[in-house]
């Protein structure tokens, strides 16, 4: 442990040196705006920073440093406990503060004394409700390499004209677009597929509702959705290929960027199993979903 501390050190005397020499060398700005984590050594540099230029700090507090830092040292690690005293101290000492969410606010008067206001963060405006009709192409071409997008059970009653996916029809004469009848609920859950998103909840989730329905209770057929890429994907599609379910269909696409918005904005039910090392951030990916009018289950956040 004591030759890696050492090294710490001074990787972090070394970054100070740098990035202080750096914001010397700007124009003197009238305020300088950090956002929080990463905050060592930066909160102590941007300090020292307004010392000299005379100008005023902005913490953006996203969340916690040391919280980021006990997920892989431990609570009870010496670096933790300092960079913990260390974050609240030059806190502190800036002249102004935003945080993402009121438990945050609420969490660094209680613990750190320090005056926040909440702003939240904001989806980009392509994050929203997608049209029934940009849902219809959006399963048709899902459809072609997804086998849960595809129209199920088609019988005689169904017109000719009609064009169908798992969840929508239109009738190919007039362009009319609707919901298909006894549809399947759509879950949609994104994820890098690292080890601080555990994905056996999700999978134990989807093996009690279907359960839940063998016993009789009524209940949608449901697709669930996974997108991303990451290095435990195959471990996961494994387990997954390992599962019989008769009303759960499940796939794991990496989408094409302008189609991740649109499947948010098409979903009945989003899923975010990252695990906050504070509680108190909200991950983007949640964000996003709001800004789909998407609601959300999520793991431990206040």
């Amino acid at each position: 442990v004591g030759p890696k501390i050492l090294q710490y050190v001074v990787k972090v005397i070394a970054q100070a040196i740098q990035l202080l020499y750096t914001m010397l060398q700007m124009e003197q700005p009238a305020y300088i705006l950090l956002q929080n984590p990463p905050g060592l050594p930066s909160i102590a540099v941007a300090w020292v920073a307004c010392l000299v230029c005379r100008s005023k700090l902005i913490i953006d507090w996203h969340n916690y440093g040391y919280t980021i830092m006990s997920l892989s040292h431990g609570r009870n690690h010496p670096l933790v406990r300092i960079a913990k005293w260390y974050e609240k101290l030059f806190g502190r000492l800036s002249d102004y503060n935003l945080c993402v969410t009121n438990a945050m606010k609420e969490d660094l008067w209680v613990n750190c004394k320090i005056k926040a206001v909440t702003l939240y963060d904001r989806p980009a405006s392509y994050f929203k409700e997608t049209p029934l009709e940009l849902q219809h192409q959006l399963y048709m071409k899902l459809a072609k390499d997804y086998e849960p997008f595809k129209a199920q059970h088609i019988t005689e009653s169904v017109s000719s004209n009609a064009e169908r996916s798992a969840f929508t029809e239109m009738d190919k004469r007039n362009g009319r677009v609707v919901k298909t009848r006894g549809r399947p609920a759509l879950l949609i859950s994104s994820t890098s597929w690292t080890e601080d998103e555990d994905f056996s909840v999700l999978l134990k989730a989807l093996e009690d509702y279907e359960q839940y329905i063998n016993e009789g209770i009524k209940l949608p057929a449901l697709v669930c959705v996974i997108t991303g890429k990451g290095p435990l994907k195959e471990y996961y599609n494994g387990l997954i290929k390992k599962l019989h379910f008769r009303h759960i269909q499940i796939c794991t696409p990496w989408l094409e960027a302008e189609d991740y918005p649109l499947l948010l904005g098409s979903a009945d039910l989003g899923v975010c199993l990252h695990k906050s090392s504070s509680g108190l951030d909200l991950p983007m990916k949640v964000v996003d979903m709001f800004g789909c009018c998407l609601p959300v289950c999520a793991i431990y956040f206040e």
